[in-house]
Order: C-alpha cells, then sequence, then structure tokens
C-alpha cells in the first residue's frame, strides 16, 4: 500500500533505525523524539542535523535554516555552519528563483550568526515545486549537552508560545489567494507574518531554558504538531505524560484558520515552540528566565509512569491524547 503524506510511522521508523550500527562517539543516536545527532569530538560535542523544506515554497531558505538550527538548540547546541542542497523544478527553474533562495538562506544564517559553507544546486526531473534540504552544525560543551532520555516521573512539561506557528504561517501564505475576501484582511496579514513575529525561531527560547537550569529534555513539536511533539517527548523518555488542554496557548489565528478549514490545532505542524522537561525544583526558575527574555511559557503538563500512556484532561475529564500519522497541514494540501 502507498505510504501517507508525512512522517513515517514510529513503528516504521523503529525498523529501520534497528539497522544503523552503534558506535561509542555517537552520544545522541538516531531515535523517536531525538531532533539531532550528537557526537564526541574530544572535550566538546559536535551536534549535527538534515531537514527537508517540502511543504513552503514562499521564503523556504528561511524556513530550511530555522527548522535545521532549532533542532540544534534542542540539545543545547549552538548552530554554526549551515550546507543546503537546493532541487529546483524542471522547466519552472529561473535564475530568479535560485537568487531569491540563496539570498534568503544568505539573510537567515546572517540573523543566527551561522555561516552558510556549502551544499548542492540543481535542476531536477519530476518535481512541481523547488526543494530545500538543509544540514546544520553545531557544537555544545559535552557536560551541557541535553539528552532526552534524562526525563524522570513528575517531571514538569513546558510550553514556549503557543500553538502552531509554522502551520499558520504556511496555511496564511500558501492559501493567500484562497483565503482573501473569506477571513478577515487583519487577521491573515498577521497569521501571514508568523514567520516572524512570534516566529520560527527557538534559540532564544532554548538559551533561556539551559541558561536557568539543565533541562531534562527540550523538543520542538514539527510536524503532527503538538501532540506529535508530545507522543515523540514520550517515547524517547520511555514515560507517558499528562497534559492539560487549557493549558496549551492556541493562537486566535490559528484558531480562525483551523475552523475554517476542519483543521486540529494539537496536530498542525508548529516549529516555532518549545517544549522543555524539567525538574519540579528548576521550573520556576526556567519560567522566571524565559519571562525575563520576553518569551511567554507556561507549565503545561508532567511526565507519568508509562503504563498510563498520554492523556490530555480537558474539564475535568481525561481523553487519549490523538495522534496524528499525517500533519494537519499535510492533510489540507493533499
Amino acid at each position: 500500500m502507498p505510504l501517507p503524506v508525512g512522517k513515517l510511522s514510529a513503528a516504521s521508523l523503529r525498523r529501520l533505525l534497528s539497522l544503523c550500527r552503534e558506535d561509542p562517539r555517537v552520544l545522541v543516536r538516531p531515535g523517536i523524539g531525538n531532533d539531532a545527532a550528537a557526537l564526541a569530538f574530544g572535550g566538546h560535542v559536535v551536534v549535527a542535523k538534515t531537514d527537508p523544506i517540502t511543504f513552503a515554497t514562499d521564503r523556504i531558505g528561511w524556513y530550511a535554516v530555522n527548522i535545521n538550527a532549532n533542532d540544534l538548540a534542542c540539545l543545547g547546541a549552538k548552530p554554526l555552519f549551515f550546507l543546503a542542497t537546493l532541487l529546483l523544478p524542471e522547466g519552472r527553474a529561473t535564475d530568479a528563483m535560485v537568487e531569491d533562495i540563496f539570498r534568503d538562506i544568505a539573510a537567515s544564517c546572517e540573523t543566527l550568526d551561522v555561516t552558510l559553507c556549502g551544499g548542492h544546486t540543481e535542476v531536477t526531473y519530476g518535481l512541481d515545486r523547488p526543494l530545500v534540504v538543509g544540514h546544520m552544525l553545531g557544537e555544545v560543551a559535552r557536560e551541557r549537552l541535553v539528552s532526552n532520555a534524562r526525563s524522570r516521573v513528575g517531571d514538569d512539561v513546558l510550553l514556549t508560545k503557543g500553538i502552531a506557528i509554522e502551520g499558520t504561517a504556511l496555511i496564511a501564505r500558501e492559501k493567500a489567494d484562497e483565503l482573501c475576501g473569506v477571513l478577515d484582511d487583519a487577521l491573515l496579514a498577521r497569521a501571514r507574518a508568523y514567520l516572524d513575529d512570534p516566529g520560527l525561531s527557538v534559540l532564544a527560547d532554548a538559551a533561556a531554558v539551559c541558561r536557568a537550569a539543565l533541562p531534562h529534555a527540550l523538543h520542538d513539536p514539527t510536524e503532527g504538531g503538538l501532540a506529535t511533539g508530545l507522543h515523540e517527548l514520550a517515547d524517547a523518555a520511555g514515560l507517558g505524560i499528562e497534559v492539560e488542554a487549557d493549558a496549551i496557548t492556541v493562537f486566535p489565528e490559528t484558531a480562525a484558520l483551523c475552523r475554517h478549514y476542519g483543521l486540529n490545532p494539537l496536530g498542525l505542524i508548529a516549529s516555532g515552540a518549545l517544549l522543555a522537561v524539567t525538574a519540579p525544583a528548576d521550573t520556576a526558575l526556567v519560567l522566571d528566565a524565559l519571562a525575563v527574555d520576553g518569551v511567554p511559557a507556561a507549565r503545561i503538563g508532567r511526565m507519568v509512569e508509562p503504563h498510563k500512556g498520554l492523556t490530555l484532561r480537558r474539564g475535568g475529564h481525561a481523553e487519549p491524547l490523538p495522534r496524528f500519522d499525517t500533519d494537519e497541514v499535510a492533510r489540507l494540501f493533499s
């Protein structure tokens, strides 16, 4: 049977990742909920990540740099070097298209103090839009490396900003003509601006958390939204999570677009938010540090015993936290 659009299932990934050989220099191995690889080099750790941008066409270079940088930040690392593979559609690629993407990548790297150091560009048969595959390298001191395996029962789960920043911007930009005159113009303008405000980057969020305390886990919810991010976080820790629905900030622009298209914001691609797992004794320190840096955040749940699974508490009632094997935005575009 053909596979659905979006991430492979967790079961399929586990089977495929079992083929990877082990090496003691790989400190963070491939696994569900692990955002990047961590490789031991002397007293420091090199962190590496690759991720493609496949949904967006507008500001695709911005997406590629920020999405990859976010995953390094989730291991406590500073992004340093970026490589990009540009695959351009045959019969549609122009010099102007390539220059726009390169300028977008270069400006995004400049903003994050990252060096664009290599990659590959070609016109490719069979594409209907440009694709960018990003590769980011960074480093972190070994004692400051964040590993999602540190989570413990009773730890707090925090969420910065709210959901779903990337999905909101993506829909408002890619469906602009369709939405014009249907939803409020000011609301759509705010939604399109979500790439910059609140923004896709979680580097400031992660830096504030790590300054206050060494978190037990950091994870940025991407495809499959917050719900999938929580499932991945629980999977990496081998624990369950109890989530308070009322504590989750859903932006009004997100809510309006989801109502219009019949989407669930919990399953909408959510880059721009950061999940942090903290020891209860550190939670107030972390929330204070985020507030000082102007990053809104809230405690949305706690880690629980694995047999309790993942539950969503809403108005005093508990229900299973939904899974989204296909992101809501992928479902919309397909």
